[in-house]
């Protein structure tokens, strides 16, 4: 591999001259620094990103850490990150799995940003003490080089139910996410927060996993249990269009004898017939913020935790007091003869 050492040697000039030439530095003239760069080129100089990180001890690059790829929202989350990173001068890399942790502890970025429950609390806080600056969008963690960009789950969850319950529902079907899940558990906080208030409303909690399985797994159950009609709501949209999917294989209808509520505005559930109700939030807001607020660590910037808003996003899938009114028998209505 050719070093600046070859360069100086050909150019003949210190070393010192090839790096600010390299660099762009007004130290060297303009005819130096052609010369210099032309011989680098010739040689395909290509410079050593590890050499010059633990020189100038930054990479310009920021690390995503993600539990795994799948699933709708992290697309427009990447999305909002890499337009900041460029426009700042970052390039960024996402990583899943735990043998990815080492880049930060061995300083191959800058600062990470963290949506990975593989990550212990406990390891980011010790690499936060040694001066590494993280963002994290999973968990609460109090320290002065961690960020928090929150999602308003608590919010979201509570419009949610309130919206079931403003339509007369008394059982409400809760379809979780994962073991493990931030996100999961402060959304299932909420739904016992509002029905600890409300002492009429039964709730039932269906064990899910945030994929569109285990949304037709809880259809099974509510299949086998219906007797009258009940809603449901599923901690993510892909559980609740696993959910509808399954439903839409029996006589049960969606927006009258079941209705669903989802969570994240997927771009899918805006073609699920009747539309899907669920609670949206900026996914590329999210995303750009969380690097906006890392890369202002790094620089020493102050910052605040900040929190990602949501609102509820209405459709046929939760039919209203209107059409409850007007509703169409049951199927077990349905099948009394006289």
């Amino acid at each position: 591999m050719v070093s600046i050492k070859d360069i100086a040697k050909k150019a003949g000039v210190s070393i010192s001259t090839v790096s600010y030439a390299l660099n762009g530095s007004n130290k060297v003239t303009d005819e130096t620094s052609s010369k210099i760069l032309a011989i680098a080129k010739e040689l395909n100089y290509v410079p050593n990103a590890a050499a010059r990180t633990l020189k100038k001890r930054e990479s310009k690059i920021l690390g995503v850490f993600l539990t795994d790829f799948s699933g709708d929202v992290y697309g427009d989350l990447l999305s909002g990150m890499k337009t900041v990173c460029n426009a700042q001068g970052y390039d960024l890399i996402v990583c899943s799995g735990e043998q990815s942790h080492r880049m930060l502890p061995e300083r191959m970025i800058d600062g990470a940003v963290i949506l990975d429950h593989t990550f212990a609390s406990k390891e980011l806080l010790q690499y936060a003490d040694r001066g590494h600056k993280i963002v994290v969008l999973d968990r609460e963690l109090d320290h002065p080089n961690i960020n928090q960009v929150l999602l308003d789950n608590k919010a979201g969850a509570t419009l949610a139910m309130e919206h079931l319950i403003e339509q007369g529902h008394t059982k409400i079907y809760v379809v979780t996410g994962p073991e493990g899940s931030f996100d999961s558990a402060q959304r299932m906080k909420a739904v016992r927060q509002v029905t600890e208030r409300e002492a009429n409303v039964e709730w039932i909690e269906i064990e899910g996993d945030f994929e569109k399985s285990g949304g037709e797994q809880a259809a099974e159950l509510i299949i086998r249990d219906y007797t009258e009609p009940v809603a449901v709501f599923c901690l993510n949209d892909e559980m609740a269009i696993g959910l509808c999917n399954r439903l839409a294989e029996t006589d049960l209808q969606i927006g009258r004898d079941v209705d669903v509520i989802g969570f994240d505005n997927i771009e899918l559930s805006k073609y699920v017939q009747p539309r899907l109700v669920t609670i949206d939030y900026s996914k590329r807001k999210w995303g750009s913020l969380a690097a906006e607020q890392l890369i202002k660590i790094i620089a020493g910037e102050p910052v605040d935790h900040e929190r990602i808003y949501v609102t509820l996003v209405e459709g046929g899938s939760v039919r209203s007091q209107v059409q409850q009114e007007t509703r169409l028998p049951n199927r077990h209505e349905r099948a009394v003869s006289y």
